[in-house]
């Protein structure tokens, strides 16, 4: 949807994109100060592949910070983007046959690098009345002899989903019971919470599991920096070392310049965040108004991220699939994403990470294109 997107503004057409998962704010100039640092040093080399010393400390810093998490330099590794080591992890492990759960709607390549890794995608079914989030009785109900993870998205993409303290020590419960069982945590999107309550991730709240967990996060969100493609991951030491191995042998090193700029953002002032946040904030409480107001659409309101994940079922008589409906408000100047892109369908998915007056005006286009 982007590239046609971008097709349509190439040819002269006046397009809102909202279709995108990156913050429209400015890169932090501590951080770009940073990348031009390491450039004049002439950072330009090899460094270790799974990353320099110096990031994986900063990152260890940042695991224990914001996410609680206490880790060693030695058990993260050092991506090109949180998308690297997710793929790293599940390749490492799963084999034909094996199965992972998957809530769904999930994020467009959970799926693909489970079945591109040879393993069995098992749907786990949650609903927008529950905020996207799902009992753990539900998860186990799934459990098999062949299940080899469970796939964690907190905040999640496409539906702004966070889980509870009492959701994952519900989780825990069930894991204890089915030592076969490891969890990928992608809190990648955990600085944008919005309810005022404090970020859980599993790996810290229950410590006995953690030789179980692989807690991926980053920068790509946090400072708006998708750009540099710079993701970390930790967990057990036999996982790190594997995920090392296919990245020694695929792309290598990721960027030295991005690696320099990654430790400013971990290591140097977070209060820009506090700001961020509020803004998401409006925003997303004008885009969950206005879409709730069009006759046809509903959103529950997102406890995080930046997406609003809406319902069209309304509709489909008119449109007959979401992936028309996307394509008919993109005729009318708005770039959305279908909800089957996410295993959903009936609706679409917006993300609200865009300046004001561009929301405001993608917002009547819907109304328009609709009414």
């Amino acid at each position: 949807m982007t590239d046609r997107a971008q097709a349509l503004r190439e040819a002269g057409r006046d397009i809102i994109s909202l279709s995108v998962g990156e913050p429209d704010f400015a890169t932090p100039p501590h951080v770009i100060e940073a990348a031009k640092q390491a450039l004049d040093a002439g950072q330009t080399r090899y460094t270790p592949v799974t990353g320099t010393q110096r990031l994986k400390e900063a990152a260890a810093l940042h695991f224990e910070r914001d996410l609680g998490i206490t880790t060693d330099p030695s058990r993260i590794l050092v991506s090109a983007g949180g998308k690297q080591a997710i793929f790293e992890a599940l390749c490492a492990t799963v084999s034909a046959g094996d199965e992972v759960i998957v809530p769904l709607p999930w994020w467009v390549s959970y799926p693909q690098i489970i079945r591109y890794a040879g393993g069995t995608v098992v749907p786990l079914m949650t609903h927008p009345h529950h905020s996207y989030c799902f009992a753990p009785g539900d998860f186990e109900a799934l459990i098999t002899p062949r299940t080899q993870w469970l796939l964690l998205n907190s905040p999640g993409n496409p539906t702004g989903a966070v889980y509870s303290r009492e959701m994952l020590l519900g989780i825990a419960d069930v894991l204890r019971r089915h030592p076969q069982v490891m969890v990928m945590s992608d809190d990648i999107y955990a600085p944008l919470i919005y309810t005022g309550k404090p970020h859980h991730t599993l790996a810290s709240l229950c410590p006995d599991l953690a030789d179980r967990i692989c807690t991926i996060s980053g920068v790509s969100k946090s400072h708006a920096m998708t750009g540099f493609r710079i993701g970390v991951a930790t967990g057990p030491d036999w996982l790190i070392e594997g995920m090392g191995r296919l990245q020694s042998n695929s792309t290598g090193n990721p960027s030295s310049i991005s690696q320099a700029a990654a430790v400013a953002a971990f290591e140097g002032p977070q209060e820009f965040l506090g700001t961020w946040r509020e803004r998401f904030l409006a925003r997303r409480d004008r885009v969950v108004a206005a879409i709730n107001a069009i006759p046809g659409l509903t959103t529950p309101v997102p406890d995080g991220a930046f997406y609003c994940f809406i319902d069209a079922q309304p509709l489909m008589e008119r449109f007959k699939t979401d992936e028309a409906l996307a394509l008919h408000l993109l005729e009318n100047g708005v770039a959305v994403v279908a909800a089957s892109a996410f295993g959903g369908h009936s609706g679409f998915r917006i993300s609200f990470a865009a300046d004001d007056s561009a929301l405001d005006e993608a917002l009547h286009r819907i109304a328009g294109a609709l009414a």
